[in-house]
């Protein structure tokens, strides 16, 4: 049984959750300038997102709201990066969502010590990412080899992990920056 503040903190996961994955990352680069100035990549703030947010609150909490996301997106209304619906379990992108189950689970692990360390931080996300894309890529590769559509697994695994993986890596450089008072609001409570 789910308590007061245990709902509060699943509706705030699955806020956070919905928000960031409908904010596209555009990054401009000054010296192509007779070009199209944005270069739309295909990726969000969701990853930095989920791994806050399972730094905030227990793992129970960020798996319903991330269960939650997945229902909605799957059955209700189309709130995935691109899209949403049944059908989105056949695109490569549904394999990287299920990876946000054991990434949550890694995360979880830092949430058990009484200081986090950021070396201890880093090393633990740059795990937690790379098994999220470790899962959607056999993911891809199982939906590849099911349609016998082998062509496309390198522009799959271009486009959806290493197009991806350098800036989610990137990104916990500033998340690291928030331990400090995680750990200061931790001791007081």
């Amino acid at each position: 049984m789910l308590n007061f503040l245990k709902t509060i903190e699943i509706i705030i996961s699955l806020q956070s959750i919905i928000i960031s994955s409908m904010i596209p990352v555009f990054i401009t680069f000054p010296y192509l300038s007779n070009f199209d100035n944005n270069i739309d990549l295909p990726i969000t703030l969701q990853v930095p997102t989920i791994i806050l947010i399972s730094l905030l609150f227990r793992r129970k909490v960020v798996l319903i709201a991330l269960t939650i996301y997945l229902f909605l997106g799957l059955f209700i209304v189309p709130i995935f990066y691109q899209g949403g619906s049944l059908g989105y379990i056949l695109t490569p992108n549904f394999g990287y969502l299920i990876g946000f189950y054991p990434l949550i689970k890694i995360i979880d692990k830092l949430n058990k010590k009484n200081k986090i360390l950021i070396y201890d931080f880093l090393k633990t996300g740059v795990l937690a990412i790379s098994t999220m894309h470790f899962i959607g890529i056999i993911y891809s590769l199982i939906q590849m080899l099911y349609y016998r559509q082998m062509n496309l697994f390198l522009y799959n695994f271009g486009n959806f992990s290493l197009g991806k993986i350098g800036y989610e890596y990137l990104m916990l450089l500033p998340l690291s920056l928030l331990i400090k008072p995680i750990n200061y609001f931790r001791s007081k409570g």
